[in-house]
C-alpha cells in the first residue's frame, strides 16, 4: 500500500454505513481525517478508532444541506489538521418515494442534502484549495440509482443524476486549478441506510425485510452484497495519486449491477 504523506481529508457523513469506512481506510492510508457530520457522538467514535490505530483525525459538526455550516466546517478542518488535499462529499439520504406519494418536504430534502451538500462541498473545497495555494481532490457520492433510474427511487435517482452532472461541470471548470472531481457510485451496500431503504420498500409491499433486500441484491452479478469497504477501497484510488490523470469520472462499485 501507498501511503499519503502528510495529507488531510475532509469527510462528510464519517459517522457511520460508508462515510465511516472512508475515513478508516484514508486513515489507514496515511491521512488525516476530518470526521464531519451531524451526529457527532458516532463521529467521535470514528475519530477514536482512527486515534486508537494511530492515526490523526478531529471531528467536525456539519449540516450538508446549510451552505454556511459546509464552509465553516471545511474551514474548521483546515485549521486544525493544518491543511486540505481531498474533499469526500458522501452524506446523503436515500427516500423511498412511490412517483404518485412524492411530497415536497421529501423533494426539498433530499435535493438539499444529496444535491446541495455536493454542490457546497465543491465549493468550500476551491476556496480552501486556493488559499493554501494548491490543487487538490473532490470526491463525491452518487449512486447505481444515479445510473439506471430504479422503480420508487425518482427523487433519489434525480438527486444522483444530478451530482453526476455536477462531477462532470465541476471537473472541466476546476482543471486549470489542478482540481480533479470524481464520483463514486455503490450499488447495494450493506449499512444502516440500505437495510433501511430495504425495510421501507418491504412495508410499502406488504413483504418482509429479507424480501426487501433480496429485490436489490438478486441482480448482482458477484452475487454478494457490497460492504462499506468495497466502496472505501475505490474512494481511496480516487484520493491517492494513481488517480491524478482522472476527472469528470464516476466509477460504478455495483458488483455488476450497471454495465457501461
Amino acid at each position: 500500500m501507498n501511503k499519503i504523506s502528510e495529507k488531510v481529508a475532509f469527510i462528510t457523513g464519517a459517522g457511520q454505513g460508508i462515510g465511516e469506512a472512508i475515513a478508516l481506510r484514508l486513515a489507514e492510508d496515511g491521512f488525516a481525517i476530518a470526521v464531519a457530520d451531524m451526529n457527532t457522538t458516532s463521529a467521535q467514535s470514528v475519530a477514536d478508532k482512527i486515534v486508537a490505530a494511530g492515526g490523526k483525525a478531529t471531528v467536525v459538526e456539519v449540516n450538508v444541506a446549510d451552505r454556511d455550516s459546509v464552509f465553516a466546517a471545511v474551514d474548521k478542518a483546515a485549521d486544525e489538521l493544518g491543511g486540505l488535499d481531498v474533499v469526500v462529499n458522501n452524506a446523503g439520504v436515500a427516500p423511498i418515494t412511490p412517483i404518485e406519494d412524492i411530497t415536497l418536504e421529501t423533494y426539498r430534502r433530499a435535493f438539499d442534502i444529496n444535491v446541495g451538500g455536493v454542490l457546497w462541498g465543491i465549493q468550500a473545497a476551491v476556496k480552501t484549495f486556493k488559499a493554501l495555494g494548491h490543487g487538490g481532490k473532490i470526491i463525491s457520492a452518487t449512486s447505481q440509482a444515479g445510473h439506471v433510474g430504479n422503480p420508487e427511487l425518482a427523487v433519489y435517482s434525480g438527486t444522483k443524476f444530478a451530482v453526476r452532472g455536477i462531477t462532470q461541470s465541476a471537473a472541466r471548470d476546476l482543471a486549470g486549478l489542478g482540481i480533479t472531481v470524481n464520483a463514486y457510485a455503490p450499488g447495494i451496500v450493506n449499512t444502516p441506510m440500505m437495510q433501511k431503504v430495504a425495510q421501507d420498500v418491504a412495508d410499502n409491499a406488504g413483504e418482509s425485510f429479507d424480501w426487501g433486500m433480496e429485490q436489490f441484491a438478486k441482480n448482482i452479478t458477484l452475487k454478494r452484497m457490497s460492504e462499506a469497504s468495497d466502496v472505501a477501497a475505490v474512494v481511496s484510488f480516487l484520493a491517492g495519486p494513481d488517480s491524478d490523470y482522472i476527472t469528470g469520472q464516476s466509477i460504478v462499485v455495483d458488483g455488476g449491477m450497471v454495465f457501461n
